[in-house]
Order: structure tokens, then C-alpha cells, then sequence
């Protein structure tokens, strides 16, 4: 078998979140290339969470954050399935990760399923006068478009966005490893972020 290096544990660590003996596990099955073992437990983590996403979410917390000297405040309620793991640890600092990450990302929703269809159509018919402006033929101007909109769902979908703390995961990722860990389905079901001097 082969010899798995802390330093190597640590860094498929910090790209996944994942437990200590998951990365271990993972990276002796991936011959100690971080890469392949970061998706091994990518594929993992979304197995464990699809097998838990019918499960019924009636527990939770409702997390805050405030920054920048009161003038940014964040709500976020998660919901999990037990009382047990609302009060644990990981828990609770995963809601305060994605308070902050709230606050300091602005998303405007939390899934991609939400955007308005008339909002979508909206973005894609601007990025292809963009592209059809710039010389681009016809042939390929709806390739263009779909790329843009995927940029466009990162940066207003909560779920599409890299992690303010580890740009190598978004935050499905992130929810999906700890669904991973705690063994429980757990969804992110609403926010509400406050900024000072804001338009209602």
C-alpha cells in the first residue's frame, strides 16, 4: 500500500474539506495524486448527499453575521434533519462559513434553479450582442453565451460560488462534504443580507 505523507493529507484537506481518514483512504487509492483524490471524494461526497437528499430537514439554525463596522449584516437559516447535529460543532461553524461567505459574496439566490427564466433569457440575449459586436460568427455565438451564463450563475448563485475561504471548491462542494461527514441531508434554505445606504 502506498505510504500517504501528512503534508499530502493536509492539502487534499484544505482543496475538500473532507475527514482526515477519507483523505488518507483516498489518496492510498489514487497512488498519492492529490488531484484524482480530490475528485474520488468529490464523486463520494455526492453520492452520500444524493442518498440523503429526500430526507426531511426540520432542524436547523439560524446563523448571523455582521462586518465592516456594522454595516453589513447577514441571516441565514440551515436546516439539517436532527437537533443532535444542529448543535454540533462542525455544524454550527459551517453556518457561520456561509454567513460570512453572504456577506462578503453577495449572492442574489441560492440555487441556479431559482433565477428567473425571463432574467436568464435576459443575460443570454446581452452576451450574444456582446459576442455577434465583437466579430464573433453566428455558428458559435450561443456556445459563447452558455459559457458567459455559467460565469453569470457563479457569481449571483450561492451554490455556484467559489468559497471565500478556499477558492478551489464552491459551496455545493462544501455542503456536500459535510452532508458527507455528518451523515445527514442538510440544505441551506433562505438568507437575508442587510448592507447600510442600500436601494430597497
Amino acid at each position: 500500500m502506498t505510504k500517504v505523507s501528512a503534508e499530502l493529507i493536509s492539502a487534499l484537506r484544505e482543496k475538500t474539506g473532507a475527514g482526515i481518514m477519507d483523505c488518507k483512504r483516498a489518496l492510498e487509492e489514487c497512488g498519492c495524486d492529490v488531484e484524482k483524490a480530490v475528485d474520488l471524494l468529490r464523486q463520494r461526497g455526492l453520492a452520500k448527499a444524493a442518498k440523503r437528499a429526500g430526507k426531511v430537514t426540520g432542524e436547523g439554525v439560524i446563523g448571523a453575521y455582521i462586518h465592516a463596522g456594522g454595516k453589513i449584516g447577514v441571516l441565514v437559516e440551515v436546516n439539517c434533519e436532527t437537533d443532535f447535529v444542529a448543535r454540533t460543532p462542525e455544524f454550527q461553524a459551517f453556518v457561520k462559513d456561509i454567513a460570512m461567505h453572504i456577506a462578503a459574496s453577495n449572492p442574489k439566490y441560492i440555487r441556479r434553479e431559482e433565477v428567473p427564466e425571463e432574467e436568464i433569457l435576459h443575460e443570454k440575449r446581452i452576451y450574444m450582442a456582446q459576442a455577434r459586436e465583437s466579430g464573433k460568427p453566428e455558428a458559435v455565438l450561443e456556445r459563447i453565451a452558455e459559457g458567459r451564463l455559467e460565469k453569470y450563475f457563479q457569481e449571483v448563485c450561492l451554490m455556484d460560488q467559489p468559497f471565500i475561504k478556499n477558492q478551489d471548491i464552491n459551496i455545493k462542494t462544501l455542503l456536500d462534504s459535510l452532508i458527507a461527514r455528518l451523515g445527514e441531508n442538510i440544505r441551506i434554505r433562505r438568507f437575508a443580507r442587510f448592507q447600510i445606504g442600500e436601494k430597497d
